[in-house]
């Protein structure tokens, strides 16, 4: 988390209580799976990424991909990939005929582009305060119109 997030998160909060609150998030999350979907990937038994999607974010924008990690060794193998086409299933098998979208940090360039190069589109920006505070962030909202296109 930390390497795409600092220097838009505090140091203070990534530093410290970044990893119980997100402990306490994804508890929440797995006690109580209604309305999302979590797809996990794994190599020899360890974990190397997954996709969280919450099928009723925003229903203008369709199912929400809340989170996509793949694991830093793992990175630019195609599991992204793979793992955004497992979205794209699981948001049309949720959600059909809608589209699907993600929020990504304006600073962070290589996430964009490659949404960008798997058909997202901006749609719009918003200004929020980091979670543990400091000053204001702005988000990218990436849409994909026909989640399908992912899956070829």
């Amino acid at each position: 988390m930390e390497a795409h997030y600092r220097g838009a998160y505090t140091d203070e909060y990534l530093d410290g209580p970044v990893e119980a609150e997100r402990l306490g998030v994804w508890s929440t999350r797995f006690g109580d799976p209604t309305g999302t979907s979590t797809v996990i990937a794994e190599l020899e038994g360890a974990l190397v990424g997954f996709v969280h999607l919450i099928h009723d974010a925003e229903p203008e924008f369709g199912p929400l991909v809340d989170n996509l990690h793949v694991r830093h060794d793992m990175q630019r193998s195609g599991l992204g990939r793979e793992l955004m086409a497992r979205a794209a299933r699981e948001s049309a098998r949720a959600r059909p005929g809608r589209p699907m979208h993600l929020w990504v940090l304006e600073q962070n360039t290589r996430a964009q582009a490659f949404y960008r190069a798997l058909g997202g589109e901006e749609a719009d920006r918003r200004d929020s305060v980091p979670p543990g505070g400091g000053g204001n962030i702005t988000a990218i909202r990436i849409v994909w119109r026909d989640p399908a296109s992912l899956l070829t």
